[in-house]
């Protein structure tokens, strides 16, 4: 099964140390919360919350992206 992009945010502005965790995807920390976004099939997925979790991060939001149109 092909992946689907996700946005998994998370609260707070997560630092170095925790960023290696998430290498894998592309990081944006902001102000107030830090979104992981990355192309994910569903074992990924559950791989990436368990991560999370590990942690101890504290999950907001998970959304599947919108599909991107063809060129």
């Amino acid at each position: 099964m092909l992946g689907r992009r996700y946005e998994i945010r998370v609260v707070g502005s997560i630092g170095p140390a925790a960023r290696e965790a998430f290498t894998d995807l592309v990081v944006e920390v902001e102000p107030t919360s830090t979104v992981l976004c990355g192309d994910l099939d569903q074992a990924a997925l559950h791989a990436l919350l368990d991560r999370v979790r590990a942690l101890g991060l504290e999950l907001m939001d998970i959304r599947q992206a919108p599909d991107q149109p063809s060129s």
